[in-house]
């Protein structure tokens, strides 16, 4: 059993925070560094790693409505989609470390993209 951390993730531990917010998990702020990224036209997409929570999410940024962005991992997937603000985020995906997971951009005009895994 694993032990509640007050502000970090409320104690959930990778597999236990796939398909988790991870702004309102505590997974963010300083708990978490962008491991890839990529330039998908002119918006940016990214691998954003938090070893605390041991999971990722992907983060599109400089983008428009309908754009869409996945975050794959250890077999699981998540998604995420442009509404009116530039930016989104998929929930998050169990990982080890920042090196599996794949994020992928699909923008509203067709052009696809994805990071490299490391």
């Amino acid at each position: 059993m694993f032990q509640q951390n007050p502000g970090i993730n409320n104690g959930v531990p990778g597999d236990d925070c796939t398909g988790k917010d991870p702004e309102a998990m505590g997974c963010g702020g300083e708990h978490v560094t962008t491991t890839s990224s990529a330039t998908v036209g002119t918006t940016k997409v990214e691998v954003r790693y938090s070893k605390t929570c041991g999971a990722a999410w992907a983060r599109i940024s400089q983008a428009v409505a309908g754009d869409k962005v996945t975050i794959s991992a250890g077999g699981a997937t998540q998604n995420g989609a442009v509404k009116i603000d530039k930016d989104a985020y998929t929930p998050m995906v169990a990982a080890a470390d920042g090196t599996e997971p794949k994020a992928c951009a699909t923008l509203a005009d067709g052009t696809e993209g994805c990071t490299e895994q490391q």
